[in-house]
């Protein structure tokens, strides 16, 4: 497969991943369960001061969830972003794409400690393609 598709493919799988992110954890203070409403209750009650502001740990979770999403939206566009400038900078664009791997494998890493295999298996497919990516551009570069 050709380096710029698995760019593609990547920047796709993680923007795909924001957005069900997005749609999972901002409905988090909704859940019926009675145990998981006695924490949600406890981390939306009480206010406590924390480097110049005063916030519950229920925002500061909502703050993490978005900033997560934010970061994800911000690879998947660099990813894209990366695939398209292939041709023109390929020494930038190969920094980029191992950065950008490399972080991912590590995503994919904290996600399956913390959280879920599917969520973990999303980042690893598209911290795959991006080491695909790296594979495609050094043949292309040993064959000219």
């Amino acid at each position: 497969m050709k380096p710029k598709l698995l760019l593609r493919i990547a920047a796709i799988l993680i923007l795909i991943h924001a957005i069900l992110h997005t749609t999972g954890f901002s409905q988090w203070k909704d859940d019926p369960d009675p145990a998981k409403h006695e924490v949600i209750k406890q981390m939306t009650g009480q206010k406590f001061p924390l480097l110049g502001t005063t916030r519950n740990m229920g925002e500061y979770y909502d703050g993490f969830g978005y900033a997560s999403s934010i970061a994800l939206i911000m690879i998947a566009v660099l990813l894209w972003v990366t695939a398209g400038g292939l041709s023109t900078n390929t020494s930038l664009a190969k920094k980029v794409i191992v950065v950008i791997s490399v972080c991912l494998l590590a995503w994919a890493t904290d996600e399956l400690i913390y959280f879920f295999p599917f969520a973990a298996s999303i980042s690893l497919a598209a911290s795959l393609c991006g080491f695909g990516s790296l594979v495609g551009l050094a043949k292309q570069g040993t064959s000219k």
